[in-house]
């Protein structure tokens, strides 16, 4: 296992009750004890904590399933992570998925409506995370803590407790931002109860966001410095410079240069390529120097049919097993890639580009058929196996996986700089965008042969690049978004718009609807337009 915090976290039967009605959520207890009771004893401070870590991975009180913390939903299926990934890949040119659950083909089309449960469950696990942070921050405030009686070391240790409790209500926020747009907001500041809360526009959520994180960048461990899986500040200046990345869509604003001067100081911190592409996404990915924030697995202390359990698992069928190990038992015949991906690279097996690597062996390029798994090439990425072995780490033989997921990472960082400067940012030059885009490829083709000049380091270059670095990790869809080419014409691939041939679909569509469901519980709230 992994390290201790995130022991803490998968064990966890967290042992309060208190929410702030902001949605429709049906939220299970988490134990028996009241919120008065837990935060009385400072001991307790470190698990609420880490639910609020494992609220990333995990989904509810007994791994992998049982005592979920979502009512109305899939347990497994509505984890942040695997909910997260569904929207994020499954409508782009990366992925496609066979499996016929209501709702997930019309995510494959970008044909959704409001009425979709994995739009929801996204929704559904934003606005609970949001939930517990806010009364973390809310109970361990130091007018609270005095009143308690604890202990001025121990308040200066929650206060950097309060601090990655805000981090991740930041990220859950910027996840609003970017998926929803206008979405309902709660702070600590708000009264616990039942109330409509106000809906915020993007603009609003932008800056709140933004003041959050440069508040508490300042108040983090140094990069390099905290526990494994927890934030710091090089994980805070990357969620920052992610939302400055994208600021003409969510604010009609440049901010590039913003988004360089946050990437120099990520950049700076000490981090370093993982020599081999590969084992960034192996069991053993947390001893990985390149990794800035990750959510963490691990397959004995934090089970869930979510996350890395469900990228490893679900990307395996047809022949696959014969001829790779992934550290698994079995494989779910869901994912694979469309051809606009695989196109990309100079060739399918590895070879010349490592981060290429596609299982063809009984497939077809083409995806004629969306439920046939045999339709499309299977991509080999997220391996429950360690680089020292090449074989499943030790526990118990089960779907379960120990692969951690790189949320931020420094070759992000990279190519977030590259675009950046190209853009027109200050603060850094093309000089060095380049340098940092051919060490990436340095990696993957083992020398400079893969390397590119000055003239070809362009905009289309770096969509491209992206999709060629970062393949099912979670980006693609807001990086065709901001290049333009998500809903439009200008880059089509197969089943978008529902045919085989692809097709534009509404601009509308930037953006996934509000539940419907939380429109009936909250009459305040209008839908996104579109929808």
């Amino acid at each position: 296992m992994k390290n201790t915090f995130i022991k803490i976290s998968a064990i966890l039967t967290v042992t309060f009750f208190t929410v702030t009605a902001c949605t429709d959520l049906e939220l299970e207890p988490f134990g028996e004890l009241t919120s008065v009771q837990v935060y009385q004893d400072f001991d307790n401070y470190i698990h609420v904590l880490a639910k609020m870590y494992g609220g990333l991975a995990l989904s509810g009180q007994s791994g992998p399933h049982g005592r979920g913390d979502i009512g109305g939903q899939d347990e497994g299926a509505s984890t942040y992570l695997r909910a997260l990934w569904k929207l994020q890949q499954l409508p782009t040119d990366e992925t496609i998925i066979s499996w016929n659950d209501e709702g997930l083909p019309a995510l494959n089309t970008m044909t959704w409506s409001s009425d979709n449960g994995f739009v929801a469950a996204m929704y559904y696990r934003i606005f609970y995370q949001i939930t517990l942070a806010n009364e973390f921050i809310r109970e361990t405030s130091d007018a609270n803590m005095n009143s308690r009686g604890i202990s001025e070391a121990n308040q200066n240790t929650a206060r950097l407790f309060r601090a990655e409790a805000r981090f991740l209500r930041a990220l859950s926020y910027y996840h609003a931002l970017d998926l929803y747009g206008n979405v309902p907001f709660v702070t600590q500041e708000d009264a616990v109860g039942s109330f409509f809360p106000r809906q915020v526009n993007r603009r609003e959520l932008f800056d709140y966001i933004e003041k959050e994180l440069l508040e508490v960048i300042p108040l983090l461990v140094a990069p390099r410095q905290h526990q494994y899986a927890r934030a710091d500040r090089a994980a805070a200046r990357m969620l920052l410079a992610k939302m400055y990345l994208n600021a003409e869509v969510y604010i009609g604003e440049a901010r590039y240069t913003e988004a360089i001067a946050q990437l120099n100081e990520v950049i700076g911190a000490g981090y370093s390529l993982e020599p081999n592409y590969n084992h960034l996404f192996f069991a053993d990915n947390d001893q990985s120097n390149e990794i800035i924030f990750p959510i963490s697995f691990d397959q004995v202390s934090s089970m869930a049919w979510g996350g890395a359990t469900f990228l490893v698992n679900a990307a395996i069928g047809g022949t696959m097993r014969n001829f790779y190990n992934f550290g698994v038992p079995g494989g779910w015949q869901g994912m694979r890639a469309r051809p606009q991906l695989v196109n990309l690279y100079p060739g399918v097996d590895g070879t010349p580009d490592a981060r290429g690597w596609f299982h063809t062996h009984d497939q077809q390029l083409d995806v004629e058929n969306i439920n046939i798994f045999q339709d499309g090439y299977g991509i080999i990425k997220f391996r429950n196996i360690t680089k020292e072995t090449g074989d499943r780490p030790d526990g118990p033989v089960s779907d379960q996986v120990s692969v951690d997921f790189p949320m931020f990472r420094l070759a992000d960082a990279y190519l977030m700089y590259a675009e950046a400067v190209l853009r027109g940012g200050s603060g850094g030059n093309q000089a060095q965008a380049l340098a940092y885009i051919n060490a990436l490829r340095e990696r993957a083709y083992g020398d400079s042969s893969g390397n590119i000049t000055s003239n070809e380091l362009t905009l289309d270059f770096i969509i491209d690049e992206r999709a060629r670095e970062l393949k099912w990790e979670a980006t693609r869809r807001t990086d065709l978004i901001r290049f333009g080419r998500f809903t439009t014409a200008a880059y089509i691939w197969q089943w978008k718009g529902g045919t085989f041939g692809g097709s534009a679909v509404g601009d509308f569509r930037n953006l996934y609807p509000l539940p419907q469901a939380d429109l009936i519980a909250n009459p305040t709230l209008q839908q996104n337009p579109g929808y």
